[in-house]
């Protein structure tokens, strides 16, 4: 597993006011739109990539462009959405998933899997998933898995920010077949004793929807 922590003022700044309590949904929605557009200029870096000759207005050249079967994008439901936009900015071309998992409260590492709009077979391609914490790791492994039970060995987690348990879970629980990264934009310090980042952001599909009983 490849773990990237971004390191940027812009970062830092978006992330703080995103953090604040007082921050309201419209500006929260906006700020995990922008932070997710930096990341994903890290998080494609190794993108697949093929020459494509084409003519400029002054001379023939070869370019390249994004090689195929195109790179899919696939949001963890529901706080994932929130990060859609961003990463669909920087990559318009590619498809989108969907995921559905939310924990298991008795068993924080557990997930239950309720929604799946993914295709049937991931053979060759290059998978982002996106949720924006990675607090216990449980639903980035399950999520990881599953898109490797559909043939997925390159896959990518973009996440906001990330508690350290997180990612030693992960580390220890992955599939060491599959390619794997996380990228984030910051490492917290810890998980309280309900499974919550701490000091974190909150729920971020709250946040970023409103409350849902």
């Amino acid at each position: 597993m490849e773990l990237q922590v971004l390191n940027h003022p812009l970062v830092e700044h978006k992330l703080t006011v995103l953090r604040d309590k007082n921050t309201p949904s419209s500006i929260f929605r906006e700020l995990v739109s922008e932070l997710v557009t930096l990341e994903a200029y890290e998080a494609t870096r190794n993108l697949e990539v093929v020459d494509k000759p084409i003519e400029t207005p002054v001379a023939p050249m070869v370019g390249k462009t994004i090689a195929k079967p195109r790179p899919i994008i696939v949001p963890v439901l529901r706080a994932g959405l929130g990060m859609l936009d961003g990463m669909t900015r920087m990559m318009p071309s590619a498809e989108v998933g969907f995921l559905g998992m939310k924990r298991d409260e008795e068993h924080p590492t557990q997930q239950i899997t309720y929604a799946n709009r993914l295709p049937d077979d991931l053979s060759g391609r290059q998978c982002f998933l996106i949720d924006p914490m990675l607090a216990t790791g449980g639903t980035l492994v399950a999520a990881t898995h599953y898109l490797a039970e559909k043939g997925a060995k390159d896959v990518t987690a973009i996440c906001i920010i990330a508690a350290p348990e997180g990612i030693k879970f992960v580390e220890e629980n992955i599939d060491p077949s599959i390619s794997f990264r996380v990228v984030v934009c910051g490492v917290d310090e810890g998980l309280n004793d309900k499974s919550y980042i701490v000091p974190g952001l909150g729920d971020a599909g709250d946040r970023l929807y409103g409350v849902i009983d």
